[in-house]
């Protein structure tokens, strides 16, 4: 993987040391190949002349391209890359039938969450016999009910975006 990476480098240097001096392989993780150094400086650092050594180049392979979306089916696009009609009508059918479902029982777990709360005055359990334990459920209960209707509420929005 690291000659595959260092290969350009390794190319450009030896062009570049023919244009300009000497090429130098410095050792240490990542390995540079530099002709900025001077003789002094390069031997410093531990640096080694590249002029003479033989130069592999390796073709590092195509990056594939990323898909976000799952593939279309043939016959699904026109010419002008839109979805047909009649498969963006399904589309929109299946969409608002699955949103109507989720709000039906939304408004159910809506209806079961108010009916329990009786509006801050729930029934108190056999295993409540501390108030605080009674008190502590009946928050929770008031936060399900806030919580059901903003979803309900989310819901409607949802399927009103749709096309009619």
């Amino acid at each position: 993987m690291l000659n595959r990476l260092l290969a350009p480098l390794l190319v450009l240097a030896s062009l570049g040391a023919q244009a300009q001096g000497t090429v130098y392989r410095c050792p240490g993780p990542p390995v540079l190949y530099t002709d900025a150094l001077s003789a002094k400086e390069a031997a410093e650092k531990g640096c080694r002349s590249i002029e003479g050594t033989p130069i592999t180049v390796l073709q590092s392979p195509k990056p594939r391209p990323a898909t976000g979306a799952a593939p279309v089916a043939e016959g699904q696009r026109g010419a002008d890359g839109r979805v047909d009609a009649g498969q963006q009508r399904a589309r929109d059918d299946e969409r608002r039938r699955v949103l109507q479902t989720e709000l039906r029982t939304a408004e159910e777990r809506l209806a079961a969450a108010q009916k329990e709360f009786n509006g801050g005055q729930g029934e108190r359990r056999g295993d409540e016999r501390n108030y605080q334990k009674y008190l502590d459920r009946m928050a929770e209960l008031k936060d399900s009910v806030a919580r059901y209707e903003s979803d309900v509420q989310a819901l409607k929005r949802e399927i009103g975006k749709l096309p009619p």
